[in-house]
């Protein structure tokens, strides 16, 4: 009896867990059918099971708690149509179940909720309750005990709208401390009995206007509000800067294509520009990577420009002035000034053959001839050709 009372206990301490997460937002009316159930009762062993089979009906009613758990009441009846354990009442119904039970869905439990039923579900059943026995006085006493039950429900669900359910329920049924030779506290299979029942269950409908249980949305609190409403004041500011920078881009936009328009619109106009050429002095820069004094591939063409012309012109002549960016000391500039010079006439002599009397290289420490630093970095070929 105590570990009886136990079990249902911890059943209904987990049910009640369960409901807290599921019920949220639901009300105490949602949820609950009515099922109406018939068929037929024997006792478990020493009998055969068709002859001494009698009539059996009931109801119940219960609530769903969540998807996988449920709790009801039941009533059943049974009726004289044959002999029990031997004995056969005068009485046309001759024993009465009135209990409890709690049911938990294996289908939802295993494969999870979807949202509605599925149609075909297997459920578990466990329950307790009172048994009463009809004699008339003639033949004794009416006879009072508690019973145990455990079954299997195995329903299918019919409808769109999964409103009435069709079952079978196969249970034994357990007669419990019943007195004189039959008293027991435990689970006796010589005090017990098959049901073999058919049942049709009808859903109420709930107060969302639906037949089954619905997934509840999460139940926000304050924090996740404030949480959810700074995020949205986030994305709202971020959206205003986008607008800001779109109206500033639009704005670029029309001035760009006023200015296009005026272009287009304007009558042409002749330019004289004087170009003069000063064929004594021609100019060539040749520019280093900060620290280096190699002449880098991209700069070779300017290289090349310069032996190109000394080539074609043999009485011409270059000076190569090296200079350096004002990062570091005096002393290493003016090293670097020297080095860069000398790189480009080296480069001169060696590579392009030209005659080293024709070249002269010196270096003059930090330049200041760019505006940018980086560019003062520089040899500076200037090209003097003989009148």
């Amino acid at each position: 009896m105590k570990k009886i009372l136990l079990i249902a206990a911890l059943v209904m301490g987990f049910a009640a867990a369960q409901a807290q997460v599921t019920v949220q937002g639901s009300k105490f009316t949602d949820n609950w059918s009515i099922t109406l159930k018939g068929g037929v009762v024997s006792p478990y062993q020493h009998y055969a099971f068709w002859p001494n089979a009698r009539g059996i009906a009931g109801v119940e009613l219960r609530k769903q708690i969540t998807s996988i758990w449920g709790l009801g009441v039941e009533g059943e009846w049974s009726f004289n149509t044959s002999s029990w354990y031997g004995y056969k009442s005068a009485n046309i119904v001759d024993h009465q179940l009135v209990g409890g039970f709690a049911a938990v869905n294996f289908t939802n439990l295993l494969l999870g909720y979807i949202g509605k039923p599925r149609t075909l579900d297997v459920e578990g059943v466990v329950g307790a309750g009172w048994w009463h026995a009809y004699y008339p006085e003639s033949q004794g006493y009416d006879l009072n005990s508690w019973y145990t039950k455990a079954g299997i429900n195995i329903g299918f669900n019919l409808g769109e709208s999964k409103a009435w359910t069709l079952a079978l329920k196969p249970a034994v049924v357990w007669y419990m401390g019943t007195g004189g030779s039959q008293n027991t506290t435990v689970m006796n299979a010589n005090h017990a009995a098959v049901e073999l029942e058919a049942g049709i269950t009808y859903h109420f409908k709930n107060s969302n206007g639906e037949h089954y249980m619905t997934l509840c949305p999460k139940k926000y609190t304050q924090a996740d509000l404030d949480e959810l409403n700074g995020r949205i004041n986030t994305l709202r500011g971020d959206l205003d800067k986008a607008n800001k920078a779109l109206d500033d881009a639009n704005a670029r936009n029309a001035q760009l294509q006023k200015d296009l328009d005026d272009c287009l619109n304007r009558k042409p106009e002749v330019v004289e520009v004087e170009v003069k050429k000063n064929s004594e002095s021609l100019e060539n820069n040749v520019f280093f990577a900060q620290g280096k004094s190699v002449v880098s591939r991209d700069q070779m063409p300017n290289v090349e420009r310069v032996a190109t012309f000394l080539k074609n012109h043999k009485n011409a002549t270059v000076s190569i002035k090296g200079y350096a960016s004002p990062e570091g000391s005096a002393e290493i500039n003016e090293r670097l000034a020297k080095a860069r010079a000398n790189a480009v006439k080296d480069l001169l002599v060696n590579k392009y053959k030209i005659s080293a009397s024709r070249i002269t290289a010196e270096g003059l420490g930090v330049g200041d001839f760019f505006s940018e630093p980086d560019w003062n970095r520089v040899s500076i070929c200037s090209i003097n050709e003989a009148k």
